[in-house]
């Protein structure tokens, strides 16, 4: 009887997760459509050398997702708990061969909130990330603050950078004023990579949606295969929000968080 409570409560929460599908694919259509939108590289980008700035909307959707994640995150590893093991294919139970083992401690007893704040966490995300891509379209957000120029795409620029990251140089006043090329590359994956992965590798998770769209599930080889995908996602995301605030850190803390927070830098007008 508790394991058909559990199937029960399970097939709810999917049923519901169906309504994710739509707006997944949105958040994906509308990045390709950016994407394609932006057209060749441009020579340099003039307007993102002004001083860093962010938008209401921009700054609103930076911190809802931040907590967003956090929630998920949080959730995601009380889920797991239960099941501390990673399979590939469709199956995979207790007993069964397992990709990975995790050393973490079995714990039945903390999936029922976290799949209810992971499912409430999801759907905040997912209507953030729309927002956001809308208005980073509408504003050309990512045109001017994310797409590299020419001259920052060589490979000369990007392995530069990757050893000033790496000895962890602290970047001049000049590049303060600018995501460079590593930033923007970042961000862009990111916003039109990880993010939807996360979230299509997740409805892939879902009975109520791989019923009515098994190639959701299929072109990932399977439900554990998913499942599989949907945590390593997460950690390349985990260490990218680590790496983030270690680059802000480096360059000043409160001097790159002031701007992310009240829209400009300190003793800095906002241009008109």
């Amino acid at each position: 009887m508790p394991c058909m409570k559990w199937l029960t409560r399970r097939g709810s929460v999917a049923n519901r997760a169906t309504f994710r599908l739509p707006l997944s694919c949105v958040i994906v259509a509308l990045g390709m459509a950016e994407l394609a939108q932006l057209g060749a590289l441009p020579e340099r980008n003039h307007i993102a050398l002004r001083s860093p700035r962010h938008s209401f909307l921009v700054r609103f959707t930076h911190w809802i997702n931040f907590f967003a994640f956090l929630a998920l995150l949080l959730s995601g590893v009380a889920i797991l708990l239960a099941h501390p093991r990673l399979y590939w294919g469709e199956t995979g139970a207790f007993g069964s061969p397992a990709l990975i083992e995790l050393p973490l401690p079995l714990n039945l007893d903390q999936s029922g909130w976290g799949r209810s704040l992971h499912f409430l966490a999801a759907w905040i995300c997912v209507l953030n990330g729309a927002l956001y891509v809308v208005s980073g379209m509408i504003s050309h957000h990512f045109k001017t603050s994310m797409l590299p120029d020419r001259a920052g795409i060589a490979l000369n620029s990007i392995w530069k950078k990757i050893s000033d990251t790496v000895h962890w140089r602290k970047p001049s006043e000049e590049e303060q004023m600018t995501y460079n090329v590593l930033q923007r590359i970042t961000y862009l994956a990111v916003v039109f990579a990880l993010f939807p992965l996360m979230i299509v590798t997740g409805l892939a998770m879902s009975p109520a949606v791989t019923a009515a769209i098994p190639i959701v599930v299929e072109i990932f080889g399977g439900y554990q295969s998913s499942r599989t995908v949907h945590f390593i996602v997460t950690n390349l995301l985990v260490f990218f929000l680590i790496t983030h605030v270690a680059m802000v850190h480096l360059a000043g803390f409160w001097s790159r968080t002031r701007p992310m927070i009240m829209g400009r830098e300190a003793g800095k007008k906002e241009h008109t």
